[in-house]
């Protein structure tokens, strides 16, 4: 049996311009992005041939599948097809935060049920390897409209500079801070889950739809990861970190109607009022969760202000998809 824990993450700045529509076309994409310590984990084992099925696979439902073309949930189904697995196995997943929530939930799951099948083979692969046979899994086999940072930052972990210049040419570059500085950075983040599940894939589809017209947006988007890593690296004042997320957060309401709604703008505003210097609905937008920056001294009262909201603690983690679990088994 092996399990594998994949991180979600947290993107920052950037984001849309890891999609393929635009980094292939307009010179390259570019987001800032951590991963946190809140996982999805994969267990996968094969399973002795006494059942009348061949597959299955536990997750919000139960499968029971004769062949791989009779599994129903698409990344288990592409990626089982994409290593060319023969025989029959049992898959399980548990996540510590719901799906469909903005934190990258679904790259995880694929990244690491990717990670399990290859050491179930035996085999060790890169994280870029990873990373990349995600990316071609969810955009080319599945056909999401998902774009390519959440593989990235599921496979490596960390808190990073990720640029996207071509379909296989993709860079990491790890923000590099001092221990204290990492510290009270992860201080001054709140992150609250609005209670609204959605689906990524038709807000970013409609993103796409309207590049050309906010392409514009787009280019602002993506200066502020050079902003953002220009703040960390201790050039400018840790609060203009605040200032840029509420900038960035003004121009991704303007890529499309979807992205947020009265019910947001009220938990974005309230919290503003109460000492949040910025913020952001993660991933597409619609619902899911929000993050805040806030002063230290400050959060107690943001958190009070907010008290209708679950409020998720995290730290950031650093080391990515990773086997927590492995018994020799050969596929």
């Amino acid at each position: 049996m092996i399990i594998t824990r994949t991180p979600l993450r947290i993107s920052f700045f950037g984001g849309g311009t890891d999609f393929p529509t635009w980094y292939e076309n307009n010179g390259g994409g570019a987001v800032l992005s951590t991963t946190i310590n809140k996982y999805c984990y994969i267990s996968c084992r094969s399973l002795p041939p006494f059942f009348e099925y061949r597959h299955r696979i536990s997750y919000s439902r139960q499968e029971q599948a004769a062949g791989i073309d009779d599994i129903m949930h698409p990344s288990v189904r592409e990626t089982l097809r994409f290593m060319d697995i023969g025989t029959g196995l049992s898959i399980s997943y548990d996540g510590d935060l719901p799906a469909m929530s903005g934190l990258g939930s679904s790259s995880a799951f694929t990244v690491g049920l990717l990670h399990a099948l290859y050491a179930l083979k035996g085999r060790m692969v890169s994280k870029k390897r990873l990373a990349l046979e995600a990316i071609h899994i969810e955009q080319e086999m599945i056909k999401e409209k998902v774009g390519s940072q959440d593989q990235v930052a599921a496979a490596f972990g960390g808190l990073n500079r990720i640029e996207f210049r071509a379909q296989h040419n993709i860079e990491v570059i790890p923000v590099t801070i001092s221990r204290d500085d990492f510290v009270h950075l992860q201080d001054h983040f709140l992150l609250f889950f609005t209670g609204v599940t959605r689906s990524a894939s038709k807000i970013e589809e409609e993103k796409m739809g309207r590049l050309e017209d906010k392409k514009k947006n787009y280019k602002t988007l993506m200066s502020m990861v050079d902003d953002a890593f220009a703040i960390l690296s201790g050039e400018r004042d840790l609060l203009e970190f605040g200032k840029l997320l509420h900038e960035t957060w003004r121009l991704k309401k303007s890529l499309a109607p979807k992205v947020s709604n009265p019910y947001i703008d009220t938990i974005y505003e309230t919290a503003r009022k109460n000492g949040a210097i910025g913020g952001k609905v993660l991933g597409a937008g619609g619902g899911g969760f929000m993050l805040f920056f806030v002063r230290p001294e400050k959060r107690e009262k943001v958190r009070e202000a907010l008290h209708f909201l679950l409020h998720v603690p995290f730290r950031f983690d650093g080391l990515g998809t990773q086997v927590v679990y492995y018994t020799e088994e050969a596929v």
